[in-house]
């Protein structure tokens, strides 16, 4: 039987093409590297090291004893040696279960505390990757990264070093057991066992071959399902008359799944019924050599010998089917400590300069100098971009879509670091100061509200965990929401739904403009925060900020007029440039781009 580590036809003991041309150069570094995570545990792995020795000779001894249980005690009819030897090869084989088990505890606790050290530097570096990362990243990918590679590496560390130091032991043993035994039927059962090994290899490469055509033939199934019987898709498939066009294409992939399926089946009947031939050849052979031996040769051979010769020869099976397959496993596991280690070695854009300093007594003041911004390096997106906002006043920021205005206040809070000039707060450079204390006094409202899936109290908690429910009500009171909030059952503790769906889209956006008060920050950045709204919930928003500009700095991102003329100075941007700049009288009388604003969307506001 296929003793562990070793591969049913199902098992992957092949590189595909893919895997082959991505196989990752190992080097010393890379091995230092891996062995780095391993050696805070290096007691453990001792300890399991000790415990796959000891395990796997017990193991193996009962198959020695039981040459001795024949010949001593069955064909020598001597019952005291029966039972004595089979008591001894019982405790044998519980001994060497239960340090087995003991065996696997260690395994698992080392693979868990691993993957737990792995993901949590993991977790904690992409914590400080910068925008750019995430606008670019495919999410899948990051989300892969922390689950299914991490989680692998705990496959590698329970299972593949184990299994390897296991079936090296025990095929060791066997080898000088049956060695030992008798050196010719050793060396026959040598070279009988890897011929084993050639049909679990070739059954299992077109094993797995039918099952990725029959996984496609799957998927593709489950495509036209998702079209076809979502609540829009069953709408256009009715009103285009394509019912059976649809159930057509259904059938045909359904049919080609039960084909590819029943295949991959009887490609392993074969092959069960190969292995199960050939299993009986080693064997047959060494009782055919050993009963020569026997016969005519007068060898000192007894029937037990070659009985223990047999039964050694079926351990060896399954750890030769499994060391054939180390350079697979080996090649799986450095591809995927490499492309954990890609990660891991992503530089970090935006972090705490050596130095620098922590921001207090913030006033909210901002200056802009000569700021440039490009997001690749090549084109720019903001040029030459100069301002300045006091402690106190109110800039607007007005312009056509596109024109960099999102950019401009996302310099603030270094969500992106400038690419040219220099971007002040309180009169320091943003990139002299920590991140901490930089966006602790920063509050943004955006356009697209994300709360968490959780009560409102949880998404206000979030701003300042320390808040009392005094701090929590007075902010919600200035933010429009307390009213809805108090007219709930449960309050404060009203549950909002995975990223806000329970709320509608004006009071997620007033919860989350409490949530940036409570955060009591000194500079306030309202980001086309009515933007996406209709005009009751915007009217409700409007009441909320029109306040909070009067007695906090403030940036705004808008598209309503009352917010612009709130204004101290509106600032307005086209193609990365600030083009004018003034108060909403001058502007809409000097012929621009805010008249032209003004004309085609501001002026709505009026109508």
């Amino acid at each position: 039987m296929p003793g562990p580590g070793s591969r049913g036809p199902m098992g992957r003991g092949y590189l595909t093409e893919e895997e082959k041309r991505n196989a990752p150069k190992v080097t010393a570094a890379l091995l230092r590297r891996v062995l780095s995570y391993l050696r805070p545990y290096w007691r453990q792995l001792a300890l399991v090291l000790g415990c796959i020795v000891v395990s796997s000779v017990c193991s193996v001894f009962p198959s020695v004893l039981t040459g001795r249980i024949i010949d001593e005690g069955l064909i020598g009819r001597n019952m005291g040696a029966l039972v004595r030897l089979i008591l001894i090869s019982l405790a044998l084989n519980l001994g060497a279960n239960l340090i087995g088990v003991g065996e696997s505890y260690l395994n698992s606790w080392i693979a868990q505390h691993i993957s737990y050290d792995m993901r949590n530097q993991m977790y904690a570096h992409l914590q400080k990757m910068s925008q750019r990362f995430f606008t670019s990243a495919n999410q899948g990918d990051i989300i892969t990264r922390m689950t299914s590679d991490i989680s692998g590496v705990e496959t590698v560390v329970s299972n593949t070093f184990a299994s390897i130091l296991s079936n090296v032991i025990t095929l060791a043993v066997a080898l000088i057991a049956m060695f030992r035994k008798n050196w010719l039927l050793a060396l026959i059962g040598m070279v009988v066992v890897p011929l084993f090994t050639l049909p679990t290899r070739m059954a299992g490469k077109r094993r797995w071959k039918l099952a990725g055509e029959a996984q496609a033939c799957n998927d593709e199934i489950n495509g036209i399902l998702n079209e076809t019987l979502s609540v829009s898709g069953q709408l256009l498939v009715k009103l285009f008359g394509r019912e059976k066009q649809e159930y057509e294409r259904y059938r045909d992939a359904n049919g080609r799944m039960i084909r590819l399926n029943i295949r991959e089946r009887m490609a392993g009947r074969w092959f069960f019924m190969l292995l199960s031939t050939l299993t009986t050849i080693g064997p047959m052979l060494l009782y055919l050599v050993g009963g020569l031996l026997i016969m005519r040769y007068d060898s000192a051979l007894t029937v037990g010998d070659i009985t223990v010769l047999v039964t050694l020869l079926g351990r060896m099976y399954g750890p030769v089917n499994s060391l054939l397959n180390i350079q697979v496993d080996w090649i799986r596991s450095m591809a995927m400590f490499t492309r954990i280690f890609d990660y891991y070695d992503m530089p970090v854009e935006i972090d705490d300069r050596p130095g620098a300093r922590t921001l207090t007594d913030a006033k909210g003041e901002v200056r802009f100098e000569h700021v440039g911004f490009s997001y690749d390096g090549e084109h720019p997106i903001l040029r030459d971009i100069s301002f300045e906002l006091r402690s106190g006043d109110c800039v607007a920021i007005v312009g056509p879509s596109g024109s960099g205005k999102s950019t401009i206040v996302n310099l603030i809070p270094r969500l992106w670091d400038v690419s040219s000039g220099r971007v002040f707060f309180d009169g320091q450079d943003v990139r002299d100061l920590t991140l901490s204390s930089l966006r602790a006094e920063i509050g943004v409202v955006t356009q697209e509200t994300y709360l968490f899936n959780g009560s409102i109290r949880d998404n206000l908690l979030y701003a300042r965990p320390d808040a009392t429910e005094e701090d929590m009500l007075n902010a919600c009171r200035q933010a429009n929401i307390l009213d809805f909030i108090q007219r709930q059952p449960e309050g404060l503790d009203t549950m909002v739904g995975n990223r806000g769906l329970k709320l509608s889209g004006g009071e997620k956006q007033r919860i989350s403009i409490a949530r940036a008060l409570l955060k009591d920050p000194a500079l306030l950045i309202f980001d086309e925060a009515t933007s996406a709204l209709d005009s009751i919930s915007e009217a409700a928003i409007q009441k909320a900020i029109n306040p909070l500009i009067e007695q906090r700095t403030s940036i705004l991102i808008a598209h309503r007029l009352s917010t612009i003329l709130a204004a101290d100075e509106i600032l307005v941007v086209r193609d990365g440039h600030i083009v004018e700049r003034g108060t909403h009288k001058q502007l809409v009388n000097a012929g621009g781009t805010y008249q032209e604003l003004y004309e085609t969307q501001f002026s709505k506001a009026l109508a």
